[in-house]
């Protein structure tokens, strides 16, 4: 019997009982675009399952329990020496079992690779408004994602019980205690007592191994499941609209593609494991509450948070007997809380400002949406800024200057850089854009001096091509706010109405402030500079050929 046949063979089996076969083959047929900037999604998913297949292995050598124990493993320097016996086993993981070293290494780099690439996967999304209708929902998965990853990594670092880990539940302990009122009880409910009590280590055990990567899987199978249901959005180009999607199927194409992909990350991970040391327990020593190490770093997307803390001026109130650490709980909560509640609500702030109800498949340029492109330049410049103070201590020591000096820098620059970067970042976008309306309305320069019969000298120009001029026209624009279309009457109409309406159109101004695209002259030339090979509009232009459109599908074009 060939291979065929019992293939065969057991795809009837299968379909006879599950009657799947149509199912698989809209999913075999299914396109996917393609811009490297997908591959992000790719990393996430592909780190997030390399998570789970050394996190299983580590958890069958792992003890998470804090009983004391005396250490005769191989790392001489601490034989003899008490500590937790978590600690214990994550020193016998790294020096007795076969590999473990390894495996520790690589599951602390996807970690981090995890969490950089949910950053700059969100980021993409929201330069390119791919968050826009219908995919409202799965933005908001995407930052329930990275806060849940965020307290998987401090989870997750901090069970070895070593001296670092330590210093980072002591900071837990700490915001917990911030709370006004609920803050004591908080902390004790969560450490069973007194920190750091005897409880901590297998509570966050569980919710590490258990709880949150249930959390996250369901998380990411939801999202992937709307990402197949909606289309995955694509970049402007040209025979690219709402409408379609250009690309490639899952199979055979997409599947080879993303299966390579998917050893090329496993591969750079184990590279990073074997050569880049990372979170060396055995030099910090077993977490004593009294000890501290100089330098002492969290993991880098828990920076901003550190430098929050490190920034925020000494505030506290004692009222009626009881003390309120504002020094610490507002730069705990307001500073992240900006961030991820600001790009919870954009969808919909955005959606409200511009009146824009449609549904979006087709990408932006950042440069055609230059306030949503500033304000995402300044609030990663706000996190920056955050992110680097939480290493105010090694900036100082390396640059030589007062710590102090970097504290006051960072509470200036924490609302002066931003600011700054919002204003550049329009400026820089809208110069874009006027440099693109000068290649619609006067071509491309081709170098080429001509003199002509009255003794003038011109620089003859070309039109751009096809491909350049369907995402140089593949703008999007908002259509306009009742208030601003002439009506026959004075009297606004509803949502337009009042302070909230007045409101409402000035920060649609904002929002929707472009540079005029160049309209096409009647002749179907541009404005006769040059040679007059200006962009056609006939055939070329915004008026016969809609923005990244084609008159005829091409081939692997997904219609539905």
């Amino acid at each position: 019997m060939s291979v065929e046949r019992a293939l065969e063979g057991t795809g009837v089996w299968l379909d006879d009982r599950l009657h799947g076969a149509r199912g698989v083959r809209v999913l075999l047929r299914k396109v996917f675009p393609d811009h490297w900037s997908f591959l992000l999604g790719e990393i996430i998913l592909y780190s997030f399952i390399i998570l789970l297949l050394t996190g299983t292995f580590l958890t069958l050598w792992f003890q998470p329990s804090m009983t004391d124990v005396i250490y005769h493993g191989s790392y001489i320097p601490l034989r003899g020496v008490r500590m937790s016996e978590a600690y214990a086993s994550t020193l016998n993981i790294s020096f007795d079992v076969r590999g473990g070293l390894l495996m520790r290494q690589i599951h602390h780099w996807a970690a981090d690779l995890f969490m950089a690439a949910i950053m700059a996967h969100m980021i993409r999304v929201f330069f390119t408004g791919a968050y826009r209708k219908p995919r409202e929902i799965n933005w908001l998965i995407g930052i329930v994602l990275f806060t849940l990853g965020m307290f998987e990594g401090l989870f997750g670092y901090s069970l070895p019980d070593d001296l670092l880990s330590g210093a980072g539940l002591r900071i837990t302990e700490g915001i917990l205690q911030s709370f006004p009122i609920v803050g004591t009880y908080l902390a004790f409910f969560l450490f069973g007592g007194p920190f750091p009590g005897h409880d901590i280590i297998p509570r966050l055990y569980i919710l590490h191994v258990l709880v949150i990567p249930g959390l996250i899987l369901a998380l990411v199978t939801v999202h992937l499941f709307l990402m197949f249901h909606q289309k995955h959005t694509q970049m402007p180009g040209k025979g690219r609209t709402n409408e379609n999607v250009v690309g490639a199927p899952m199979y055979p194409y997409f599947m080879a593609k993303t299966g390579a992909f998917f050893f090329f990350t496993f591969a750079v991970l184990a590279l990073a494991g074997t050569f880049a040391q990372i979170n060396a327990v055995w030099l910090y020593g077993p977490y004593n509450p009294v000890a501290m190490s100089a330098g002492s770093q969290p993991d880098f997307y828990m920076g901003a948070l550190e430098g929050s803390l490190r920034m925020f001026p000494p505030w506290q109130w004692v009222f009626f007997g009881h003390t309120f650490a504002f020094n610490v709980f507002v730069p705990a909560l307001l500073p992240l809380g900006i961030v991820f509640g600001g790009a919870a609500m954009w969808p919909f702030l955005e959606q409200w400002i511009t009146g824009d109800r449609r549904e979006h498949h087709l990408n932006d340029r950042p440069r055609n949406a230059p306030t949503r492109t500033a304000l995402g330049i300044a609030m990663i410049t706000f996190y920056g800024v955050l992110w680097a103070e939480g290493a105010n201590d090694i900036i100082a020591d390396h640059l030589d200057v007062p710590l102090y000096l970097t504290t006051w820098i960072a509470r200036v620059a924490w609302l002066v850089a931003p600011i700054l970067a919002y204003i550049i970042t329009k400026r820089i976008c809208l110069g874009l854009q006027r440099k693109d309306a000068h290649l619609l309305e006067h071509g491309v320069e081709t170098g080429i001096i001509r003199q002509l019969p009255g003794g003038e000298f011109i620089e003859e120009t070309r039109p751009v091509d096809e491909e350049a001029l369907a995402v140089l026209t593949s703008r999007n624009v908002p259509p306009p706010l009742p208030a601003l279309v002439p009506a026959e009457t004075d009297v606004p109409p509803p949502g337009m109405r009042g302070r909230l309406g007045k409101v409402r159109e000035r920060l649609y101004n904002v929002v929707t402030e472009s540079v005029p695209m160049p309209e096409p002259h009647a002749n179907g030339h541009g404005n006769g500079h040059g040679n007059g090979h200006a962009v056609e509009g006939n055939g070329h232009g915004q008026e016969s050929l809609p923005a990244g459109s084609s008159p005829e599908p091409r081939s692997g074009e997904d219609q539905h």
